[in-house]
């Protein structure tokens, strides 16, 4: 299938999701928010990979939103010549908004939701939603010329699709504070340092072999015990640690299979790929 804003590729069930549109710095258009979901929740409920790999071409991982969005949307609403058009315009343009920022929240929140890994590879400048996105992957790697910037702050804006939930709940909150109020850049090395990412890197072809490598590590894993993993971090994350422990009770209480134990021993003794059932593909309501 073809997209406007990614490149879609998948080879030993690791898929490679890339935003595409380098002479735009893969500023985040309409299209985008549209197609990203579609694309994960493909993957994931065909359960067609194991591991996603989301990188980008060009200098840049992503310039952000395209604030022109907003623009001429507010512009239409004030051009309108019938005065009651006008006054329905401003009287719903909050409702609408929220309405916009929550489609483009749960763009982000698919990687989140995904059953599988999602690794992001940054170069360049991850800039405004470009942090949003990565925070919502669940491993960040990058080149040493990366630099990352809650840049919204720099335009009047307060970042709104995903930074600040996410981004406290990985470094230091003084730390997301500062970025946030100044709009400054965080280099690839601090950011490392603070645990934003996992990794750095001398060139993007480097990090892209490196991260691909370790994507494969995870898709040679039983996918089921990856998804619990996934799901049981998530959810110890946004609750207590009482009722982690009791979440992962009843996880393994239902999804714990003897068989699956028993393959990966094998297959580490004897030196050999696992033989691991896939992903159940998931039923859509209309199926």
């Amino acid at each position: 299938m073809t997209y406007q804003c990614f490149d879609v590729s998948i080879s030993d069930h690791v898929a490679h999701v890339v935003l595409d549109r380098p002479e735009k710095r893969n500023s985040m258009i309409p299209a985008f928010w549209d197609e990203l979901p579609a694309i994960i929740q493909d993957i994931d409920h065909n359960a067609r990979a194991r591991a996603i790999v989301l990188s980008s071409k060009g200098p840049h991982f992503s310039g952000g939103l395209d604030v022109t969005m907003f623009a001429s949307s507010a512009v239409a609403g004030e051009q309108a010549d019938d005065p009651q058009e006008k006054k329905r315009v401003r009287l719903q343009r909050g409702a609408s908004f929220m309405n916009t920022v929550k489609i483009m929240q749960d763009s982000f929140t698919a990687l989140e939701s995904c059953r599988v890994p999602v690794l992001a590879a940054i170069q360049g400048g991850c800039i405004g939603g470009g942090v949003d996105l990565i925070t919502a992957c669940d491993m960040r790697y990058a080149t040493e010329d990366s630099f990352l910037t809650i840049f919204e702050t720099n335009i009047g804006m307060t970042a709104d699709v995903g930074t600040f939930p996410r981004l406290v709940k990985l470094i230091p909150e003084g730390i997301v504070r500062e970025l946030a109020y100044t709009g400054r850049r965080m280099p690839a090395r601090e950011a490392m340092s603070v645990g934003l990412v996992n990794r750095v890197f001398k060139t993007q072809d480097e990090m892209l072999t490196e991260v691909t490598e370790i994507a494969k590590e995870i898709a040679r894993k039983a996918p089921l015990a990856v998804h619990g993993c996934k799901r049981a971090i998530t959810y110890a994350r946004d609750h207590s640690t009482t009722d982690g422990l009791e979440f992962i009770g009843l996880w393994n209480a239902s999804m714990l299979h003897a068989e699956e134990i028993m393959e990966a021993m094998s297959a580490n003794a004897e030196k050999r790929p696992g033989e691991f059932v896939d992903l159940p593909r998931w039923r859509d309501k209309s199926a």
